[in-house]
């Protein structure tokens, strides 16, 4: 006889209804698109691909922020919520992997590729990687339009001026922001300072990803249920360090990770050139060859596997890797002490911290 958890069990059913969600949306805007031509069909494929898979977490934290703000487990507008949330990340991420020339997402071809690879297979005239770019923000300009169409559905708990409207706006201003904040950092960072590197590296992590991932969607959630001001910034003293330390995991597992398990190819980050807080670390802790060295090699596509070797050495040696786990785990810690202070009853509680736990140990 098999066991299934009180948390285990509820959020089967939330995830269950969210892709029941998303999979009645886009079936309905496939048909939307069909009265414009059939061959806009590959826009709804590739975003019904991409929301078809991942862990949920963005709209599993909006979940329990409404349970833990006293929201019904069975009211639809949490699920459609959830919907929203799970469309808008499709569209980061299509747009990301065209920013950062990802040519893979969770172990298979990222959007722009699909459709570069659709270009040559048929055949088609002109050049097939401009063709796939131009067609993946298409794609995922269309993905935003269908998230802010979905939240809008939610109606009067979302409606213009209510908190939680609030709070959806703000995010998908701030990822923008956050996004630009990493470009810059690529080009600029060179020839900026070497001893700000890290704080703006947490900065670009607090931004682009630690408060779209975390604070914002526990908040939509508390928000939406009527949540009291106290609550939601309860809320965020516990939301917003786990989500700096789960893209600080992420960003180690840029590096570290096995592309068996991540599903990107090892250095991926370092060929795009990204300036994590492992790489600020690396840079001021590094020596000076060393350091230009690692300066030399961000963002060269073509870095082979023994400079990624290189660099993961560099980033042991000089204590960078020992420093960026340091940070994660004080960040952790600070998240689950906020956590305890929440009152939330126990259902609530195991679960948001169970997907903490899960946030910041995982290997993929």
């Amino acid at each position: 006889m098999t066991f299934t958890s009180p948390v285990a069990s509820e959020q089967a059913r939330f995830i269950e209804g969210v892709a029941g969600s998303l999979s009645s949306f886009l079936s309905e805007q496939r048909g939307v698109m069909a009265t414009v031509s059939p061959d806009v069909d590959p826009l709804i494929g590739a975003i019904s691909s991409l929301v078809t898979g991942g862990k949920r977490l963005r709209a599993l934290m909006c979940y329990w922020g409404w349970r833990g703000a006293g929201g019904p487990a069975d009211d639809p507008d949490i699920v459609t919520a959830g919907c929203a949330l799970e469309l808008f990340q499709a569209a980061a991420l299509i747009h990301d992997d065209i920013i950062d020339r990802s040519d893979t997402r969770r172990g298979g071809p990222s959007v722009h590729k699909r459709f570069s690879q659709l270009h040559e297979t048929n055949g088609w005239a002109l050049d097939s990687e401009h063709f796939g770019d131009a067609a993946a923000i298409l794609t995922g300009d269309l993905c935003l339009s269908f998230s802010e169409e979905a939240f809008s559905d939610i109606g009067t708990r979302a409606a213009s001026g209510s908190p939680a409207r609030r709070i959806f706006n703000v995010m998908r201003a701030e990822v923008m922001a956050g996004q630009y904040l990493d470009i810059l950092e690529e080009v600029a960072g060179p020839v900026r300072d070497r001893a700000g590197s890290v704080d703006r590296a947490r900065s670009i992590i607090r931004y682009k990803s630690a408060k779209y991932s975390m604070e914002h969607p526990l908040a939509l959630g508390g928000a939406l249920a009527g949540a009291s001001a106290e609550l939601l910034a309860g809320y965020s003293g516990f939301s917003l360090p786990l989500g700096e330390a789960f893209q600080m995991r992420d960003d180690v597992l840029g590096v570290f990770g096995d592309p068996a398990t991540t599903g990107k190819p090892a250095g991926d980050d370092l060929r795009e050139g990204k300036r994590t807080v492992l790489v600020g670390f690396a840079l001021n802790q590094a020596s000076a060859a060393e350091a230009a060295y690692l300066d030399r090699m961000l963002g060269n596509p073509g870095l082979a596997g023994e400079d990624v070797a290189r660099i993961r050495h560099l980033m042991v040696d000089c204590g960078a890797l020992d420093a960026t786990e340091s940070l994660i785990a004080q960040l952790s810690t600070d998240a689950f002490e906020a956590l305890e202070r929440l009152p939330l009853d126990g259902l609530a509680l195991q679960a948001l911290g169970q997907l903490a736990e899960a946030a910041v140990s995982r290997a993929a």
